[in-house]
């Protein structure tokens, strides 16, 4: 793994590699030089803000980019005021998303202004959308670097270029077949961390813009995540998180090596000091029978779901062209409660899709209703331009979505909070993750079904999983005392 690389020793009097990932280390090495001449020698320590927005593949990008900084010369700042360096790695999974990116780079003109030297990179989902690109260009140019989701990889590359040419730089590619491994990443947590097992979407419901924007869905090689996960655990981590956009079809893509997301939980399982394995997303129609018995044998795997329902009418799922009807969905919900009937399930639901009914959402509500589940997502239906749902005619007015929205979040958390209830007396594990910020003295936690739980304890404990008796149930969280 990277680690084990020497970037130091490279010749930059040779041209640039061809072959990745050892080009990333030659620009990486470039970088550090350019970066130590701009900086380091003029008595300055270069600052990079690194602001990550959106879903948990968003924030193992940023820790790839923001490792490769890191490794290049960077020091880590929590403020944009006073960096030199500032990385914007948007989401465009809602419109409104867009314009807040807008707002903020209106801020950082200010700032630019005021320190002509700042550079600004604007990565991820939003810079895949051409006309995001055009108002860039058009609008904003003050803006460094440019660059997409299938080229997080090239940061070092493309600093370089901006900072040797003087030049706006723009680097965005439709789709790709490669996947870089074996550079660095700065992890957010010491003792939990996401792994991409794969990249891209084949899924393509009318209502979301993520397959156009992280293109097709595309699988790692086995042993690389193999090797990706022992090498975290050697340094600590006791927690992984299994990331993709669609977890369940891993492998469909791998002619060579090709195994299932069921067999690849049980090749992690076996990793030695791995505690904990949970993974995201999982979509409903390749959520296969192996799978679910590879959740119920391997015991590091948490026994928690996020299983997204979005709609419990059949006739709204077709239309959001998510190939399962209401009645496979809970079926799926049979399976898993009958292999393992402490599960806890999670989703997604989408209020006011367009053509939506009174009958259709009473569907919905009967889905909760049968499932009960222990927490859930909820959103109110927002046209997204450049998906199909976007130009349906059958809107929902936004009174009558707003009523059905105040309902279901109603009775989900109902359920919810009496759902929490039931563990109040055990002794259960969690993994102690930071001090709590509102309870002085104070340290919180996840139990092995993703609830949180507060107890008294000390900085000492965060990264480690310990016993704690659940004293009281507060909704949607636990107090509890730690047990030796």
């Amino acid at each position: 793994m990277f680690n084990e690389i020497d970037i130091d020793s490279i010749d930059l009097s040779l041209p640039a590699p061809e072959e990745e990932p050892n080009r990333q280390y030659y620009y990486m090495k470039l970088l550090k030089k350019l970066v130590k001449e701009k900086y380091y020698d003029k008595g300055k320590t270069p600052l990079v803000y690194n602001l990550v927005v959106g879903c948990q593949m968003n924030a193992k990008d940023s820790e790839k980019i923001l490792g490769i900084l890191l490794q290049c010369g960077f020091v880590e700042t929590d403020a944009e005021d006073g960096a030199d360096l500032v990385v914007y790695n948007t989401c465009t999974i809602r419109e409104n998303a867009n314009l807040k990116v807008y707002g903020r780079l209106g801020y950082l003109n200010s700032l630019k202004r005021v320190n002509p030297d700042m550079l600004i990179a604007m990565a991820g989902c939003m810079m895949q959308e051409k006309h995001v690109v055009d108002t860039i260009k058009k609008k904003y140019r003050f803006v460094d670097v440019v660059f997409g989701t299938h080229n997080i990889y090239k940061v070092a590359e493309l600093l370089c270029e901006r900072l040797t040419t003087g030049n706006m730089v723009i680097d965005i590619l439709e789709d790709t077949k490669q996947i870089v491994e074996n550079l660095p990443a700065q992890l957010k947590f010491p003792f939990k961390c996401g792994v991409n097992i794969m990249y891209g979407c084949n899924n393509f419901c009318t209502f979301c813009i993520v397959p156009y924007v992280r293109g097709r869905e595309k699988s790692r090689n086995v042993d690389d995540i193999i090797k990706e996960i022992e090498m975290h655990v050697a340094d600590g981590v006791v927690e992984v998180m299994l990331l993709g956009q669609n977890v369940n079809s891993y492998g469909n893509d791998l002619k060579e090596n090709h195994i299932s997301f069921a067999d690849l939980i049980r090749r992690v399982n076996e990793i030695e000091g791995l505690k904990r394995i949970r993974f995201m997303t999982s979509h409903p129609k390749d959520l296969s029978d192996d799978l679910i018995q590879a959740m119920k044998e391997c015991d590091k795997v948490c026994k928690y779901l996020h299983l997204p329902l979005q709609s419990g009418s059949s006739a709204m799922l077709k239309r959001m062209n998510r190939h399962y009807t209401k009645e496979q969905y809970l079926t799926l919900v049979d399976k898993l409660r009958a292999a393992m009937p402490d599960i806890t399930l999670s989703t997604d639901i989408i209020v006011g899709f367009p053509g939506e009914t009174e009958e259709d959402f009473l569907e919905t509500m009967d889905v909760v209703e049968k499932v009960r589940y222990d927490s859930a997502f909820t959103f109110i239906y927002s046209k997204r331009t450049g998906t199909p749902a976007a130009s349906f005619e059958d809107q929902v007015p936004m009174r009558i979505v707003k009523d059905r929205f105040d309902r279901l979040l109603n009775r989900i958390q109902t359920i919810a909070a009496e759902k929490t209830g039931v563990l109040v007396g055990r002794c259960e594990e969690v993994l102690v993750e930071e001090l709590n910020d509102h309870i002085d003295g104070y340290v919180t936690g996840r139990l092995d079904n993703n609830t949180l739980v507060h107890f008294p304890g000390t900085a000492d404990l965060i990264g480690k999983i310990v016993n704690v008796k659940l004293n009281e149930a507060k909704g949607f969280y636990y107090l509890g005392e730690c047990v030796k």
